[in-house]
C-alpha cells in the first residue's frame, strides 16, 4: 500500500500562514494539501484536485522574547486575536512530475484591545475580505517510476497583493471629545501586507516500511518590499515608538517534519514538529517600520481519511515553545536611549486546521 503524506502550501497562513498571533501577520496560502504518492492514480496525468482548508486561533498569551507576560491576563489588558482563514485550493497535475496551484484566501478577523481604544475600555475591530492570493508550480525531482519509496519536491511561487493591507475599521475613545476615528487596523488582522512576494518550498517524504511514512515541508516567503505606507498609529500610544511610523512588509517561513501511519486504507494518522514565524531581517530588501517579528514551535498530531476521490483531514498544532524576538526598530530605540528596549507579542496556545479535498 503506498503512504499517503501530508505536505503545506502557506501559510500559513497569511497570516496571521505561520505563527499564531500577533506574530502572524495573515494567511498566505493553502494551510493544508493532501495528495497521493506522485506515481499513484490519484495523482495522474491531466487531473485536478480542489482542497478547501480552514484554520483558526484565538491569542491572547502576551511574550517578550519567551517570557510569558502573565500579568496582561492578570490585569486584563491583553489584546485577543481572533482569526478565521479559509482557502480554496485548485491544483491542475499536467504529469507524475509537474503541477501548479493557485490558492485563493478568504480571512476573517477580529481584534480586541484597551490600549487602541484609549486604555479606558475594551472595544473590537474588524476585518474580512480575500487575502493574498498565490500562485506556484511543483516539480519532483526524481522520476516517480524509480522511486517508489523517496522524492523530494521543489515549488516555486508568486504571492500578489491582492490582500487589502489598508484596512480601516473604528478606534474608540481617539478622537476629539472621545469620540471615534477611523484608523488602519492593526498589523496582524490586515487582509494583506501589500508586498509582491517569491515563495520557495521543498516538500519530501520517506516510506521505510509499506504502513509508515516520514515528511517534511519545508516554505520562505520573500516580501522585497521595505515598507506598505500605512501608518500604524503607534506614534500616538507613545511617542518612543515613531519609528514604527509605517507597517513593514516582513518575510515569512514555515518548516515542518514528521511520521505518518497508515493504520487502514483509509485511515491515516501523523504527528510531527513544526516552526514558523516571521524574521527579523527579510532576505531582500530593508527589514525597518513595524513589525512583530517571532516565531513558535508546536507539536502538530494529525489525522486523515480518504475515502476514493475525497480526502478530510483535521490537524491542531499546539504552542510549545514562543518567543517575540527584538525587531529593527526596537534596536534603534536600544541605541538611542541605551536602555534594552523590546515590544511584545500575543500566541496561541493551539490553532485549528482542517479540510477536505476532491480529485476532480
Amino acid at each position: 500500500m503506498k503512504i499517503i503524506f501530508t505536505f503545506l502550501i502557506v501559510v500559513l497562513t497569511s497570516v496571521n500562514i505561520y505563527a499564531q498571533g500577533c506574530v502572524a501577520i495573515r494567511s498566505t496560502g493553502g494551510m493544508c494539501s493532501l495528495t497521493s504518492h506522485p506515481d499513484s492514480a490519484e495523482m495522474s496525468e491531466g487531473s485536478w484536485v480542489f482542497n478547501m482548508n480552514t484554520r483558526y486561533f484565538m491569542s491572547n498569551k502576551h511574550y517578550k522574547g519567551d517570557v510569558y507576560q502573565k500579568e496582561r491576563l492578570e490585569k486584563k489588558t491583553e489584546v485577543i486575536n481572533h482569526q478565521f482563514a479559509f482557502d480554496l485550493a485548485l491544483t491542475r497535475v499536467f504529469n507524475n512530475r509537474w503541477s501548479a496551484m493557485i490558492d485563493i484566501p478568504i480571512i476573517s478577523n477580529a481584534r480586541s484591545s484597551l490600549y487602541e481604544h484609549g486604555f479606558k475600555e475594551r472595544h473590537s475591530m474588524h476585518s474580512f475580505g480575500l487575502g493574498d492570493v498565490r500562485l506556484a508550480v511543483y516539480r519532483w525531482l526524481i522520476d516517480p517510476a524509480r522511486s517508489q519509496n523517496f522524492n523530494v519536491q521543489l515549488g516555486l511561487g508568486l504571492k500578489l497583493p491582492t490582500g487589502d493591507y489598508k484596512y480601516t475599521d473604528f478606534w474608540q475613545n481617539v478622537g476629539p471629545g472621545g469620540a471615534p476615528e477611523l484608523r488602519s487596523v492593526d498589523q496582524s488582522i490586515q487582509l494583506g501586507d501589500g508586498g509582491t512576494g517569491l515563495t520557495a518550498e521543498l516538500n519530501t517524504y520517506f516510506n521505510p516500511v509499506h504502513n509508515v511514512g516520514l515528511y517534511g515541508n519545508f516554505y520562505y516567503l520573500s516580501n522585497p518590499r521595505e515598507q506598505n505606507g500605512v501608518r500604524s498609529y503607534r506614534e500616538l500610544i507613545s511617542p518612543s515608538l515613531i519609528d514604527d511610523y509605517y507597517m513593514s512588509v516582513p518575510d515569512q517561513y514555515m518548516a515542518r517534519i514528521g511520521a505518518n501511519y497508515a493504520a487502514s486504507n483509509t485511515v491515516i494518522g501523523s504527528v510531527g514538529a513544526r516552526i514558523e514565524g516571521i524574521p527579523v531581517y527579510d532576505i531582500i530588501g530593508g527589514s525597518g517600520d513595524f513589525r512583530r517579528p517571532g516565531y513558535v514551535v508546536s507539536v502538530e498530531p494529525g489525522l486523515n481519511y480518504q475515502a476514493n476521490k475525497v480526502n478530510l483531514y483535521v490537524s491542531v498544532p499546539v504552542a510549545l515553545y514562543r518567543n517575540r524576538t527584538q525587531s529593527v526598530t526596537d534596536k534603534l530605540r536600544s541605541g538611542k536611549t541605551g536602555v534594552f528596549a523590546q515590544g511584545d507579542a500575543a500566541f496561541a496556545d493551539y490553532s485549528i486546521n482542517f479540510g477536505i479535498s476532491f480529485r476532480l
